[in-house]
């Protein structure tokens, strides 16, 4: 499995900088954290050290630690934490990811497999998803785009002088709708024209597909093509493509729930908040979508680092999905705190989007 992460923002020298005592105390300040939330003080460290050191040498090394922005102290006395910086450098340097359990892998594909006997695409996800979200304890996530939907029609209907719908139908019987702006003195007959040359090209192609066939013909279309239906063509190109849609894909999150669980302070009702907020944004997590094509494998968001989702402080964990020619059509993964167990849902988001992409091949 590809641990394929984002560019880390620590410092470079920060692994080369830490002896042994100081890499024990900061796994431990990291470990705390993950088991607890809570801020770990130098007197409670020592008794969990397996070096001997006293309080005074700690604090010295959680010092050196702090100046490296790895941990912080959330208030003053108080313990440590480990910060954005620090998690990215522990996920890096010492996280072992190790591998799904037989039955956890056999239960993944049993239940996506029977998802795919029955249902459609997005059920599948759905199904996915929620599976996801239960098996982590954190929210479920799927981005999908719509171009994997293989086209059978499209029509443009007026609906007044200077605009009409475009109705989208795909082979699997979905129907979109579109409403666009028509050229100036469009007639019903170049309505027809544009319809019946995109219908002739389009059929049983994915969106992608017939976008880029359509592009191919774009010049010759001229010489078939009176000036008016062209535009229309391309404006029903430009609806396939998404180009400056907000829906150009949707967002599928199961489990909302579990963020809930083990909140234990007003600041996290607010990073709760913030994060709902953020979810509302297509355009941010099809930004998401994008960052995900960059790579292959999981790809780890922590907290600040991840700039769609920086005011929540929120970890993403997400892997893409890929169509039979191997392009890269949507991403499954979880959402949820930076107290994420990074070990075990790594794999287990990595063998899922394995699984549907296994499907769609």
């Amino acid at each position: 499995m590809s641990k394929n992460i984002s560019p880390p923002d620590y410092p470079r020298t920060a692994l080369e900088e830490l002896d042994e005592r100081s890499r024990e105390i900061f796994r431990t300040i990291v470990d705390s954290y993950f088991e607890t939330g809570e801020p770990l003080g130098s007197r409670t460290l020592s008794r969990q050290l397996t070096l001997s050191a006293s309080p005074a040498t700690i604090r010295n090394v959680m010092s050196d630690l702090e100046s490296l922005g790895l941990i912080y102290a959330p208030h003053t006395s108080a313990g440590r934490l480990p910060t954005d910086i620090g998690l990215r450098f522990f996920v890096d340097s010492f996280m072992e990811i190790g591998n799904l359990a037989k039955h956890e892998r056999t239960m993944i594909e049993a239940k996506v497999q029977a998802a795919s006997d029955s249902q459609t695409m997005e059920n599948i996800l759905t199904e996915a998803s929620q599976m996801l979200s239960g098996l982590s304890r954190s929210a479920g996530m799927v981005i999908t785009t719509k171009n994997d939907m293989r086209l059978k029609h499209i029509e443009f209907i007026r609906l007044e002088p200077t605009r009409a719908l475009v109705v989208i139908v795909g082979e699997n019987s979905s129907v979109e709708n579109r409403v666009i702006a028509l050229p100036a003195g469009i007639t019903t007959s170049a309505l027809i024209e544009a319809s019946n040359y995109i219908n002739a090209k389009i059929a049983g192609r994915t969106i992608a597909e017939a976008q880029a066939e359509l592009s191919r013909l774009h010049n010759m279309a001229r010489m078939e093509l009176d000036s008016l239906a062209q535009k229309l063509v391309d404006q029903g190109i430009a609806v396939w493509a998404g180009t400056g849609k907000a829906d150009a894909g949707q967002l599928i999150i199961s489990g909302h729930a579990n963020l809930l669980e083990n909140l234990t302070a007003a600041d996290d009702l607010d990073r709760l908040r913030n994060l709902f907020g953020e979810l509302e944004s297509k355009e941010n997590f099809l930004k998401l979508l994008e960052l995900t094509e960059e790579g292959e494998g999981v790809r780890i968001f922590i907290g600040s680092e991840n700039k769609l989702f920086s005011m929540s402080g929120s970890s993403v964990i997400v892997a893409p999905y890929r169509d039979q020619e191997q392009r890269v059509i949507g991403a499954i993964g979880i959402i949820g705190p930076t107290r994420l167990n990074y070990a075990r849902i790594i794999p287990m988001v990595d063998h899922t989007a394995n699984v549907i992409s296994k499907i769609l091949r």
